[in-house]
C-alpha cells in the first residue's frame, strides 16, 4: 500500500481536508498543489507513490496530468478526484479516460 500522497487540488480546503483525513488514517502527505503544472513540478521534486488528483484544474485537466504520470515507469499511482463541478458535458469519454490512466494495485 503506498504511504506518502501528494494532493492535487485547486481548492485549498478540499486539500486541508483530504490532509487531514490521509493522515489519520496512516499516510503522509509530502506536499499539496493547486495546478497541473506545481502538480507536475511536485511529482518530479517529492516523488510520492500515490498521486490523488482533481480531474478538473485552472491550468489544464487532470486526466492530462494522469496520463502524463502513467508514461513513466515506477511513477506514482494516481487516484483521480472527481467533485461537484463534474458535469455530463464533460462526458464519460473523459472519466473513462482517466479510469484508464490511473495506475492501479
Amino acid at each position: 500500500m503506498p504511504k506518502t500522497v501528494l494532493i492535487v487540488d485547486d481548492h485549498a480546503g478540499f486539500r486541508g481536508f483530504a490532509r487531514r483525513l490521509l493522515e489519520a488514517g496512516g499516510y503522509t502527505v509530502v506536499g499539496e498543489a493547486p495546478d497541473a503544472a506545481s502538480a507536475i513540478a511536485a511529482v518530479q521534486a517529492l516523488q510520492p507513490e500515490l498521486v490523488l488528483l482533481d480531474v478538473l484544474l485552472p491550468d489544464t485537466d487532470g486526466i492530462a496530468v494522469a496520463e502524463l504520470l502513467a508514461e513513466n515507469d515506477g511513477g506514482p499511482e494516481v487516484v483521480p478526484r472527481v467533485g461537484k463541478r463534474w458535469n455530463s458535458e464533460r462526458g464519460s469519454s473523459a472519466a473513462e479516460r482517466a479510469a484508464s490512466s490511473a495506475r492501479t494495485t
